[in-house]
């Protein structure tokens, strides 16, 4: 693993740890199956903004013909249900081997999807009022900030447009991640936490068993950031992992949202 600098851009970084987690066949980079996509045509589809909770249907109503942006959701499993299912989709994301992923299923199903290259704080490639669904699967942790993604989610939703997000709840970072490994609870960190903020040979440490940096931000600039970007939140729920950490035998460590863009 390459050591990390404290100049370095974070963004930087964690596109090229995700290109690693590609390689290493992490499990949020394989692809879904060819039963999964011919269900989806059917209409009998689900996807997941957080680890194990499917979103509820009704939080999408009739996505067909729908245009859908992929927010930093490469790995060729939501984004592929999507197109599947009748909408007109984008993918954004920073990492080429995620976007990959995309075009590995479209290719195999003859789906159409359109994939683009990018961060989640900067959608100016994008015009205003592009989309009628964003749907952003668990990504804000590895953004260095959390504000600008929803100022630029707002700004490419048409009116009555939704925006569907998972995060991290912030509690979790104040629990120490090195100790969480031993099956212990010790807390640790001040929020909101940031893996550059730990010492360097820790930092390092963490990296060899993960790639990427993470970052807590807050309830305000998760939650508060959305309503502060001109959407109103309509509902939400929360969720854990597969199989229950230290912590997540505490509390769920993940929340979803659904904002809607008034008319």
């Amino acid at each position: 693993m390459e050591k990390v600098g404290p100049m370095e851009d974070p963004r930087e970084h964690n596109q090229r740890g995700w290109d690693m987690r590609v390689e290493d066949g992490d499990e949020w980079t394989v692809p879904v199956d060819e039963e999964t996509i011919a269900r989806a045509r059917k209409g009998d589809w689900e996807v997941v903004l957080t680890p194990m909770k499917p979103v509820p249907r009704a939080w999408f109503g009739d996505i067909g013909g729908k245009d859908l942006l992929g927010l930093a959701s490469g790995g060729g499993q939501q984004c592929p249900v999507f197109a599947a299912a009748g909408a007109n989709v984008t993918c954004l994301d920073a990492s080429d081997g995620q976007l990959s992923r995309d075009r590995q299923v479209a290719e195999r199903e003859g789906l159409t999807i359109r994939t683009v290259h990018g961060f989640m704080h900067d959608l100016s490639c994008f015009a205003d009022a592009s989309f009628d669904i964003v749907f952003n699967p668990c990504s804000t942790a590895f953004a260095p900030e959390v504000l600008p993604v929803w100022r630029e989610c707002a700004r490419v939703l048409r009116p009555g447009g939704i925006l569907m997000t998972g995060f991290y709840n912030p509690v979790f970072f104040v629990f120490d991640q090195l100790a969480m490994d031993r099956g212990e609870v010790v807390a640790r960190h001040a929020l909101p936490y940031s893996d550059f903020d730990l010492p360097e040979d820790e930092r390092e440490r963490m990296l060899a068993d993960d790639p990427t940096l993470c970052f807590s931000h807050t309830l305000e600039t998760q939650i508060g950031g959305q309503l502060q970007a001109g959407l109103q939140l309509t509902d939400m729920f929360e969720d854990n992992w597969s199989e229950l950490d230290a912590i997540g035998k505490l509390f769920d460590p993940f929340i979803a949202t659904r904002a809607v863009k008034p008319d």
